[in-house]
């Protein structure tokens, strides 16, 4: 939980310092032609789909976000201690469905500003939040891949990382 509440705290102080340094300022190119800062506000989900949503967007994506929170901490109370694996991916995924959840409560939209292009392919700008989100379904799936369930002679499986 100080994980998620740590990377909380990352990804809302960058879209602050976003809010005053880009908002207005205008983008910084970090690496020219591979990595900017860029203030972009995204009222949509990833990549601003369903971006024309109005206010029962909002809450209806807020109210969304909130039970994907509740499902992660759920899950984050029955994973053993002792699987660091599983408990690092739902701290990521937490912190990042709450960072954008206070976004979208707060102000309307979700602030992104981290601009990635390869050549002419652009990313669309994203935040911490979204890293953390998408890092932390990562290890999910390799987690799925990389465990193996056994049998146990009562009848119950146990997850045996691999």
């Amino acid at each position: 939980m100080l994980a998620a509440g740590a990377v909380f705290l990352l990804d809302q102080t960058s879209k602050a310092w976003a809010i005053r340094k880009l908002r207005f300022g205008g983008d910084i190119a970090v690496i020219p032609n591979f990595l900017n800062f860029a203030y972009a506000e995204n009222t949509g989900v990833a990549f601003s789909f369903l971006n024309n949503g109005g206010d029962t967007g909002r809450w209806a994506l807020s109210a969304l976000a909130f039970l994907a929170a509740s499902a992660v901490l759920y899950f984050f109370w029955k994973t053993p201690r002792s699987d660091d694996r599983i408990l690092s991916a739902l701290s990521l995924l937490l912190a990042g469905i709450l960072g954008n959840v206070v976004d979208r409560a707060r102000l309307g939209f979700v602030i992104d500003f981290i601009d990635v292009q390869f050549g002419a392919w652009h990313y669309p700008t994203f935040n911490v939040a979204d890293a953390a989100i998408c890092v932390g379904a990562g290890l999910l799936i390799l987690d799925m891949f990389f465990s193996k369930k056994i049998q146990k002679t009562d009848g119950s499986a146990e997850r045996v990382k691999g």
